[in-house]
């Protein structure tokens, strides 16, 4: 199986696909509140009918979008974090780079599944807590992800000693904030890139032992 095939097996299905793409959309426009199912169908031209074919309730539709985006920046990272052809600075820098670079050419999709703030609103019923509790885990394990890369860091020699876990924070906080300011409309693929490039030398030359 190639990371193509992987990544693939770890998207909804194509039915579901088409509403959550359509969901992110509605979601960020009107936020999660004043969105409803109608709007969801009407964004996907289709009958509302067809959302509830798939999912119970507006609720379930944000979980999925907030897991499916979670599983999609793992899938990105988690190749490049466990190369270990490369030193982990350079690791570090292509992880953030990924990271950022999904922020603009994935806005709809990773703006909501950044705002965890909304998942406090949800009902309490079972199967959302119970899918809030793998989004939860999902977000703790992403973190480790780059805590291990700084840690490999650390011990290398290339990286100031910090706690890991606790600089993982604002590394992710300033990258997940792209996906709020940028405007995809606005942007192309040397702008995508041009940004994604000063993020990870940002967050890699803030890491990096100063010279003595």
């Amino acid at each position: 199986m190639t990371a193509d095939d992987d990544t693939a097996a770890h998207l909804p299905a194509p039915g579901r696909r088409d509403i959550l793409e359509a969901a992110a959309t509605a979601f960020t426009r009107n936020g999660y509140a004043a969105t409803t199912i109608d709007d969801i169908a009407r964004e996907m031209g289709a009958t509302k009918g067809r959302v509830y074919h798939y999912y119970r309730a507006k609720a379930d539709v944000f979980l999925d979008i907030v897991t499916a985006g979670m599983q999609e920046l793992i899938d990105g990272i988690e190749p490049i974090a466990g190369n270990g052809g490369l030193d982990p600075a350079t690791r570090l820098w292509r992880m953030a780079h990924h990271h950022a670079g999904l922020m603009m050419t994935r806005n709809s999709f990773q703006r909501v599944a950044m705002r965890a703030v909304e998942m406090r609103r949800l009902g309490e019923a079972p199967a959302q807590q119970q899918a809030l509790e793998t989004v939860i885990a999902m977000r703790d394990r992403y973190e480790q992800i780059f805590a291990d890369v700084i840690d490999e860091g650390r011990e290398a020699g290339e990286f100031r000693e910090v706690d890991s876990r606790l600089a993982t924070k604002p590394l992710l906080g300033a990258l997940n904030w792209i996906s709020l300011w940028y405007d995809p409309q606005r942007g192309d693929y040397n702008t995508c890139q041009r940004l994604a490039d000063e993020y990870a030398d940002f967050i890699v030359g803030g890491l990096r032992r100063s010279p003595r």
